[in-house]
């Protein structure tokens, strides 16, 4: 009984910012990472940025620079900060997490939220 909840997202115009928040809850004992992907369409999905419970970060090198992971152990919840936002950015935002239950452990997905980057 995990869930995750993404929201933020929108229209936005090139050279803006959105940030995304991703809220984990239910039966939760540990949640090891947080994380974003996302999956524009007609493409594969691709890792946007991981946020580790120690504090440690991971960016894709398309990402890097612009967008700002962050967390909150306490309220089991990850941040995505986007600044200069492209065209290129436009895609269907997961909030994912690696959580250690009560009961079951293992990896679960939000249903996505949109962003969509336009002039």
């Amino acid at each position: 009984q995990v869930q995750l909840v993404e929201s933020g997202g929108g229209l936005v115009q090139p050279g803006g910012s959105l940030r995304l928040s991703c809220a984990a809850s239910g039966s939760i004992v540990k949640i090891n990472r947080m994380g974003w992907y996302r999956q524009a369409q007609g493409k594969q999905r691709e890792l946007v940025a991981y946020f580790f419970s120690g504090g440690d970060t991971d960016y894709a090198d398309s990402v890097k620079g612009r967008f700002t992971i962050s967390g909150d152990n306490a309220k089991n919840t990850v941040y995505l900060q986007m600044n200069s936002l492209k065209l290129e950015d436009t895609a269907v935002y997961y909030c994912t997490a690696n959580v250690q239950g009560l009961y079951l452990s293992g990896d679960y997905w939000g249903q996505g939220i949109q962003v969509t980057v336009s002039s």
